[in-house]
């Protein structure tokens, strides 16, 4: 993410993602957990600006929140976000440059499609505080506990350590 995405910060969410995944080996592992562990970045995202406000969530939370992204992710973020990964460097008929300019396009709107999610997922706060009230380092890493299980996978330890870290850095 990028100064110019900045610009596009409409929610306290927003601004706070755009911190956390400016940090330190953050963006890494988030990317690690996607390919690896089928993770929805901006889900987990979620769950950490949710404990950044001191909610810990449940597994059952956790899944309503899933359970509520999976259309538009489905449909819009996953086909978008492969496009731009078969885009770059590939071999077509269009010349390299013309086809990275359309890569780039390709890639604004992939995160388009993250910040129309991320809003979304911010209004869903306003119908009242979700899940309960806790210190903001246990919450955050109950919530990515919790999403491990609603995933069914174990998340990779490193990868945990070094996102809860790095929340606990921009939390205090």
């Amino acid at each position: 993410m990028t100064d110019a995405e900045t610009s596009t910060a409409t929610t306290p969410f927003w601004r706070f993602s755009l911190n956390f995944y400016r940090q330190a080996g953050v963006s890494d592992a988030c990317i690690a957990l996607q390919d690896g562990c089928g993770v929805d970045v901006n889900l987990l995202l979620f769950l950490f600006w949710l404990a950044s406000e001191s909610r810990q969530l449940s597994r059952d939370d956790v899944k309503k929140l899933d359970d509520r992204v999976r259309d538009w992710r489905n449909l819009t973020i996953v086909p978008i976000r492969d496009a731009r990964r078969k885009l770059k460097g590939a071999a077509t008929l269009v010349e390299p440059g013309k086809q990275e300019v359309f890569r780039n396009k390709v890639k604004a709107v992939e995160l388009e499609a993250e910040r129309l999610q991320q809003e979304a997922l911010y209004d869903f706060t306003k119908s009242g505080p979700l899940g309960m009230q806790a210190p903001a380092s246990t919450a955050a890493r109950t919530n990515v506990a919790a999403y491990a299980r609603v995933m069914g996978v174990t998340f990779p330890q490193a990868a945990v350590d070094l996102l809860t870290g790095a929340f606990d850095g921009i939390a205090s």
